[in-house]
């Protein structure tokens, strides 16, 4: 059994800042992926960053220039370090990742969400 962990999520001031850490545990074979999505209230879940050993890392034009994605593929995490925090980046965010369970078998993990709230 595969878990995502996600933590560091909370309440901070516009233009502050915070640090969303994704830890995956149990029987991995490799991870291909990681990405962190967000649903803010009463919307869609939407990919907000994402960082692969294929293709690097990838942003939504909303966070560009203001959150950095990173991983750490021996410790099979990823992170999302988000300045200059907007209320409109308020949202419970989301730690997605691609891993191989065995050379051929690739399954997609969901954590359980953290909440990031930005007040005005």
């Amino acid at each position: 059994q595969v878990q995502l962990v996600e933590s560091g999520g909370g309440l901070v001031q516009a233009g502050g800042s915070l640090r969303l850490s994704c830890a995956a545990s149990g029987s991995i074979f490799s991870i291909d992926a990681m990405r962190w999505y967000r649903q803010p209230p009463g919307n869609q879940r939407e990919l907000v960053a994402g960082i692969s050993t294929r293709s690097g890392t990838d942003y939504a034009d909303s966070v560009k220039g203001r959150f950095a994605v990173s991983g750490d593929y021996a410790k099979n995490a990823v992170y999302l370090e988000m300045n200059s925090l907007k209320p409109e980046d308020t949202a419970v965010y989301y730690c997605n990742a691609d891993i191989r369970l065995t050379m051929s078998r690739r399954v997609s993990y969901w954590g359980q969400g953290t909440q990031v709230t930005v007040s005005s």
